[in-house]
Parts: C-alpha cells; structure tokens; sequence
C-alpha cells in the first residue's frame, strides 16, 4: 500500500482524521506537512479543517498550505498572527523578532507565559506551532528587521505581516514590500484604538500610515495596550492575508479601517494612491 492508498483507506466522507495523518508520517518516513500535502492535492480535506470547509473549499486550502507568510515582530499582535495563521493551515511561516519575553508582556501577548518569561519570543512562537499544528514549517529568526537583512527575510513571500511597535522600522517594511512587489499587511494598535491597511504591488502607503506622528515608536508608548485590541486587530489581519493569498472578496487597497473599542466604532478612510517614483 502506498501513501495515497493509505490516505484513501483511511479517509472518512472526504474527511482525513490527524491520527491517521500521524500515522503516515510514521510509516513513510514522511513530515506531516507533506502527508497533508498529498491529502489536499487528491481532493480530501484534513479533518482539522473541516469547519473551513464551508468557507475555503479543499484546492484554496491546498494553496494557503503552499503559501509562505512572514510575521515582522511575535509580540502583541505578532502572538496572535503566529497562532491564527498556523490553525488556518498557512504552511510556511517566517516569524521575526529579536527579544525576549519580559513581564509587562504577560497582559496581552497570547504567546507569553510567566514561565516563558526570558525566553526568545521568536523560538516560542516556533514551539507553540509545532504544539499546535505541526504539519506547518515554521521558521524562527531572532533578529532585528532592518533594510540590510530584510531582502533575505522576506525571499520568496506570498504576504507579510506589520506586527511591530516601531515606526522606523514599520516604513522600511513598507519600503521594501514595494521594492519587492510583495503584498503587505499592517497593523498598529494603542489603547482601546487599532489601525490595519494592506499595500498591494505598485502601491505606497507610508505616506498614509503615520500622518506628522513624529516619534520612532507608535502611539502605544503613551496609551499602553489591553489584552483585546491585538486580538482584534491581529484577526482582521489574518482575514486580510488570507483574501490576498486566495485572490478573493475586496482587500482594504487604498483604504484604512481605524479600530475604535471605547465607542465600538470602526471608520473607513480613503487613501490618496502615492505617486510613483521616478524610474517605476
């Protein structure tokens, strides 16, 4: 019996239970990403995923399972983007971030734990995976994004992700996104307020981002962050990413919802396309 008849005789109403996809791999020899692989490429749905099925039928699937995501920053929202991108079935994730987990983390970063507290948030964010779904490969760097590594990060992105807290940084990300004709989704949160916007190929949105806000670091500095507004902020991210990776409803292009959770309020804001540079 090969691997495909085995899938076969174990799949139930198109349905392939994970103990039997732990049992293939164990038996062929084979990781459990390529296990699913083979699942989803001849029709049948990993019954982990069976409540997507009404939502992403089993090809778009098998395309979020080969697609690559890189999560910039696993804090307050990068926790939540790791953990919601990996239960979605995105097969390949690139998580960076170079600090470590300390104890004003603990109120709102789904990753942190005290008993994590001093490890690196990247490494957990690749321990939680593997707890979590273990089919998904995940790479972790422990390392600052900056201009001069972010060409190597970001090789061979389908989407990235905005999970961090420094505006320098934030619009070198947006900078090399456009560079690299890559889809890039931010998000920012402060207090009870968030912010998501997504930069398609041939746009720019850091004119649009941070209006005259003039310090390296965002709003949140003044403002703190309770445990729901990167919640919030994070899913709408993650639904974001996953309409640009399957090529389906209406991305927020050219537009930015601000989050407003005191008064529960969410405000559409056109944005003005930037023009081009010279030379594109």
């Amino acid at each position: 019996m090969d691997l495909l008849e085995f899938i076969a005789a174990e799949a139930t109403e198109d349905l392939f239970p994970w103990a039997a996809q732990v049992r293939a791999a164990e038996r062929f020899g084979l990781t459990l990403g390529r296990v699913e692989e083979t699942a989803l490429t001849h029709g049948l749905m990993p019954a982990r995923y069976q409540r997507n099925r009404q939502t992403i039928s089993v090809e778009r699937q098998l395309h979020l399972f080969r697609s690559r995501a890189v999560i910039i920053g696993s804090g307050g929202l990068g926790g939540y983007l790791v953990e919601e991108l990996a239960r979605l079935g995105v097969g390949n994730l690139v998580v960076v971030d170079p600090d470590i987990f300390e104890e004003h983390n603990l109120n709102r970063q789904i990753l942190s734990s005290p008993a994590l507290l001093g490890r690196s948030k990247s490494a957990v964010a690749a321990e939680r995976v593997a707890e979590i779904n273990p089919a998904v490969t995940i790479t972790p760097l422990q390392v600052a994004f900056s201009r001069e590594n972010g060409r190597e990060i970001l090789a061979r992105a389908d989407v990235v992700l905005d999970g961090l807290d420094s505006i320098t940084t934030r619009l070198e990300l947006v900078d090399l996104c456009r560079e690299l004709s890559i889809p890039l989704v931010h998000g920012a949160i402060g207090g009870w307020y968030g912010q998501i916007a997504s930069q398609l190929p041939g746009d720019d949105i850091s004119p649009s981002l941070f209006g005259s806000w003039s310090e390296p670091r965002g709003i949140e500095t003044r403002l703190g962050n309770p445990s729901f507004t990167p919640a919030v902020v994070a899913s709408l991210q993650v639904a974001e990413a996953c309409k640009i990776l399957l090529g389906e409803g209406e991305s927020l292009r050219n537009r930015m919802i601000f989050v407003n959770l005191l008064d529960m309020e969410f405000d559409e804001v056109l944005l003005e396309p930037a023009p081009a540079a010279v030379g594109e």
